[in-house]
Order: C-alpha cells, then sequence, then structure tokens
C-alpha cells in the first residue's frame, strides 16, 4: 500500500500520485518549451526593437525623477531609488546584493531599472503587477528604504512637495499619487538605438560579423526560448536549473505563490544593456558575461558549448546596450 499525504483539505493523495503528477507536469513543461522555441526560430523575428519614445505625462515624471532622487524615501534619510538603481551605468548597483538604510545587506540581485516598463511583471518572482506597484516594495522593505507611507506622507507634506502635488493630484499627497509620480518617471528610462535595435531596423552595418554570428547562435543553441521580445526577455517565468540543479537558495516565484510547481522560478530577465549590469543572475553569482553564458548553457539548455561559441553570443550580447537618456542627473 503506498504512503499517504493529507493535503489539508479532508483528502489524502499517495506520494505516487504526486510523483505522477510532477512527472506530467515537467512533461508538459518541456514540451511547451520545444514549441516555444520552434515558434520562435521559425517566426519572421522574435526580437523587436525598443521605441525610440513612449507617451508620457511629463509634470508627473518630472515630479517623479525628483522623488527618485530624493532621499526623504527613506525612514533615515540616507538612500533613494537612485542608490541601487544607477541611471549612469545600467540601471543597477553592480553588486552580487544591495545595501539598504543602517547597511543591511539585500536577499537579493538589483535588477535594471531601463526598460523596466516593458517587463510583464515587476521584481524577480513577479510579485508586483506594474511599475506602480513595484515603486512601493522598497519603501516599505525594512532592509531597503524601511519606511512607511504614513510617515513618508506626513513628511513630504512638510515640504515644496505639497505643492507640487497638489498642482497635478487633486488629493495631494497619497500613496497611489507617489508611486504613481515614481512609476511615470520611469516609463522614461528606456534605451533605444542600440546596436541591434538599428540592425534590426534596416541598419545591416549596425552589427560586427561575429555579433551577427553570434545572434545566431543565440537563436540555435535555445536562448531564444526564453530571451524574445521587445525586452529579449522579462515577459515570462522560468527555473533556475533545468536540466542541473542550480542549487539556489532562493525560491524565486514559490514565495508568492506557495505552489510547489513554483519552486525556483523567476521572471526570465531583459538582456537589454546586459553588458553594463554584473554581476549575474537573482543571486549575482556570475561576475562576467562569459560565465553567465556558460551556467546557461549548461543548466538551463543542456547543451555544450565552445569557448569560441561563447565570444560570439557575449559580442552579440554587447551590442544589446542602448542608448542612456539624457538628462539623467537629479
Amino acid at each position: 500500500m503506498h504512503k499517504s499525504l493529507y493535503n489539508g483539505k479532508g483528502l489524502y493523495l499517495s506520494k505516487s500520485r504526486l510523483l505522477y503528477d510532477t512527472i506530467n507536469f515537467m512533461k508538459l513543461q518541456y514540451f511547451l518549451f520545444l514549441l516555444t522555441i520552434t515558434n520562435i526560430l521559425f517566426a519572421k523575428e522574435p526580437i523587436t526593437p525598443i521605441p525610440l519614445t513612449v507617451d508620457v505625462n511629463p509634470k508627473k515624471a518630472a515630479l517623479g525623477k525628483e522623488l527618485f532622487f530624493d532621499t526623504a524615501l527613506s525612514a533615515d534619510n540616507t538612500i533613494n531609488c537612485a542608490t541601487c538603481h544607477q541611471l549612469n551605468a545600467g540601471g543597477d548597483d553592480n553588486l552580487p546584493f544591495s545595501f539598504g538604510i543602517k547597511g543591511q545587506k539585500g536577499p537579493i540581485n538589483s535588477p535594471t531599472v531601463y526598460n523596466a516598463v516593458f517587463n510583464f511583471r515587476q521584481f524577480w518572482d513577479g510579485r508586483a503587477a506594474d511599475l506602480q506597484e513595484q515603486a512601493s516594495g522598497p519603501i516599505e522593505n525594512p532592509k531597503e528604504m524601511g519606511n512607511n507611507f504614513k510617515n513618508l506622507i506626513s513628511k513630504l507634506n512638510k515640504t515644496t512637495y505639497k505643492k507640487k502635488f497638489n498642482s497635478i493630484y487633486n488629493d495631494g499627497i497619497t500613496k497611489a499619487n507617489i508611486t504613481d509620480a515614481i512609476a511615470e518617471y520611469e516609463k522614461t528610462l528606456i534605451t533605444p538605438n542600440a546596436p541591434f535595435d538599428r540592425y534590426l531596423r534596416g541598419d545591416k552595418t549596425a552589427l560586427t560579423k561575429e555579433q551577427k554570428e553570434g545572434y545566431e547562435l543565440f537563436k540555435s543553441k535555445g536562448c531564444i526560448s526564453c530571451h524574445h521580445g521587445i525586452n529579449i526577455g522579462g515577459n515570462m517565468y522560468n527555473k533556475f536549473g533545468i536540466f542541473e540543479d542550480s542549487k539556489s537558495k532562493n525560491l524565486g516565484r514559490y514565495n508568492v505563490t506557495h505552489l510547489e510547481r513554483d519552486k525556483y522560478y523567476f521572471k526570465v530577465p531583459s538582456l537589454r544593456n546586459i553588458a553594463r549590469t554584473a554581476p549575474y543572475f537573482h543571486n549575482g553569482s556570475a561576475r562576467t558575461l562569459h560565465e553567465a553564458v556558460r551556467i546557461m548553457a549548461k543548466f538551463q539548455l543542456g547543451r555544450k558549448i565552445t569557448p569560441q561559441e561563447v565570444d560570439k553570443i557575449v559580442a552579440f550580447l554587447k551590442s544589446l546596450n542602448g542608448k542612456i537618456p539624457k538628462s539623467i542627473e537629479p
């Protein structure tokens, strides 16, 4: 007789049934992976260029920019959004893990804020639906800004922010309006006109021979199965460690859903400006692009890759560096 497990709902499930369901789920995932890569490989072009501009409310964006760089958002007035998202480089901080107030070390690598508007969800585990929802997270996180909105609203109402908010929002300074303004500014943080985007738009001289060969390898090796679309990622979840155990200490999407099947699933990161955002992965474990490509080939694709192929793929990835926006200083 098979041992049974109580599921908390008055039902008992055998271990063999759980194993059967898990195996079927894994088979479905692999089938969907093969289907996705087949569709992508035969598509006319699986990646689209970043638009040259996005529509924003300029008054809200200007207010959001001021907030983005203001340390008043943190409980002790020591850090701002730009502390972890440095705009003069890759939109991150180039650290394995970021540091919040009182020098507290965070549990995960800071993703870039550049082109985040094109992601289908925000944060590595996808817990925020959009930029506005994401903006509230760091403010209230005890290891980041360590603040709360009651305190923050009271603080801002004693400054010139009160007049500025009242000129834009009928209800003045609120949590929704603070995060709305920050999100509106973050919409402006796009990096168009990367060499690869110019190539996609018809400039066949925008890429070197090595970069073109790297792009073909990027597709044929299977990288494109997860890294496609406008952000070359950022539009789906995938398990970190498909063909080999990645030994990740972070459970990823499981922390949000508490579903067993979501363990070690993370939002696939965008590869836009990837050469500027080392170290890589949610745990910052890969210090270089070369190392990251080798790890992905082994753990995600289960494929052998030569040093020469790695060099070519890295050359292609460097063509994804876009144009940093003007006026990014506070």
